[in-house]
């Protein structure tokens, strides 16, 4: 079983569940997705949180990731990036307001980005709004490069 984050054209974000990656994509690929709140089939996957579980019935020789390749950081940090430029609305420093006008229902939720003082953070924190912080990186230029 695997679970996929996902969000339709309109901007609402839901979870799918299915049996496998590849049961997904025959959905995707049939028009079988919808989302839940107004049935949109304009559905894509989007960025979640991972974590796995491997079971303790795996033999020793499945568990031996030395020859996996490591992981490109700034890769990864670039395409993130890419992403949330493409997909987050940048509301810059009405990033709060923003966030409680959607939160109270004055305006339709959709994804942004932006930037909040410390205060502003309690103050979302006291509401009951969940986000979270995503370090911005300049883009630096090497010297020796």
């Amino acid at each position: 079983m695997i679970v996929f984050d996902l969000i339709c054209g309109t901007g609402h974000s839901f979870e799918g569940w299915f049996d496998s990656s590849e049961t997904f994509e025959k959905q995707y690929e049939k028009g079988l997705l919808t989302c839940p709140y107004c049935e949109s089939s304009d559905v894509k996957k989007i960025l979640s949180p991972v974590a796995v579980k491997r079971s303790a019935a795996i033999n020793e020789t499945e568990q031996d990731t030395s020859s996996a390749p490591p992981i490109d950081y700034n890769r990864l940090v670039q395409e993130m990036t890419k992403f949330m430029q493409e997909n987050f609305e940048n509301v810059g420093p009405d990033f709060s307001a923003e966030v409680l006008k959607m939160h109270y229902g004055v305006k339709e939720k959709r994804n942004i980005r932006g930037f909040a003082t410390e205060k502003e953070e309690k103050v979302l924190q006291e509401e009951g709004i969940d986000f979270f912080k995503v370090p911005v990186l300049k883009d630096v230029k090497r010297k020796d490069s």
